[in-house]
Order: C-alpha cells, then sequence, then structure tokens
C-alpha cells in the first residue's frame, strides 16, 4: 500500500489551513449550494451558463476541501527546537546576496502546503530550497532555476 505524502508545515501554517478550510465548509459551500439552486430556478438546465458556473464552482470547492483535509490529516509540525540554527533548513528564513551583483533577498524555507513566494515563504521543494538547504552562512550556491543559474553568498540563516 503506499505511504501518503507528508506536508511538513509550521504550527502558523497548519493553522492557516485550517481556518481556510472552516471557511469553506461553513461559507463558501453555503454560497455555493444556494447558487446552483438560483441557476435551477431558471428553467432549462442543458443551456444554463449560471448553473454550469456554479457547479463548476462546488467542483473546485469540494477538491480543495478534500485537499486541505489531505493536508492537515498528514502535515508534520516542525518544531522550532529541532531546527538547525548554523544551516540552511526547513522552518528557517535565509538571507543571501546574488553574486556579482549583490542585490539581497530573503526567504523563509517552508513545506509545499504553506509557500507564498508574495510573502517570501518558499517551498522546501523550490530550486533555490533545495540548493541552500544545509549550507551555512558564507557558502556560496550556483542555484539552478528556471531563469538559468543564480549564485548566491549566504549571509544570515535565522
Amino acid at each position: 500500500m503506499a505511504t501518503e505524502k507528508v506536508f511538513p508545515m509550521t504550527q502558523a501554517g497548519k493553522e492557516k489551513l485550517e481556518q481556510e478550510l472552516e471557511q469553506l465548509k461553513t461559507v463558501k459551500r453555503k454560497e455555493v449550494v444556494e447558487r446552483i439552486k438560483i441557476a435551477r430556478s431558471f428553467g432549462d438546465l442543458s443551456e444554463n451558463s449560471e448553473y454550469d458556473s456554479a457547479k463548476e464552482e462546488q467542483a473546485f470547492v469540494e477538491g480543495r476541501i478534500t485537499t486541505l483535509e489531505n493536508m492537515i490529516r498528514n502535515a508534520k509540525i516542525i518544531q522550532e527546537d529541532e531546527l538547525s540554527t548554523d544551516a540552511v533548513s526547513l522552518g528557517r528564513t535565509v538571507t543571501f546576496i546574488e553574486l556579482p551583483d549583490g542585490d539581497e533577498e530573503s526567504y523563509t524555507i517552508v513545506g509545499s502546503a504553506e509557500a507564498d513566494p508574495f510573502e517570501g515563504k518558499i517551498s522546501n521543494d523550490s530550486p533555490i530550497a533545495k540548493s541552500l538547504m544545509g549550507k551555512k552562512v558564507g557558502d556560496e550556491v550556483t542555484v539552478q532555476t528556471p531563469g538559468g543559474e543564480m549564485n548566491v553568498r549566504i549571509t544570515t540563516i535565522k
């Protein structure tokens, strides 16, 4: 029997997923059911775009609920005291400068379930995180990205 994927995440990340799940189950699901009822009242379902749209949204919501329940059920909480303080690891924030131009960037390495690049949280499965994992302050690393190679020097790990 296949083992289910484990989703490493912080406690805050798990709580955020639980809040999204609760919102989908208690609010969004009811809204979609109401949209379907209204669309049914328009008559012929074969040419009813409102009905089709509501059914598609219902499928999306139900799929997201299933995904979130799986992630929460298989969550592995990253404990602060388990984290390495001298090397890049899951749950740590790493700051590096791009070489040779010196642009500084900072990212927190998180599990894929809570990754949000716009908030500076990148997945441990991303090319940048994979290249930086286990490295220490002062290390120079070549990162393979979809846009090509990027050379960086790690300046801090928190």
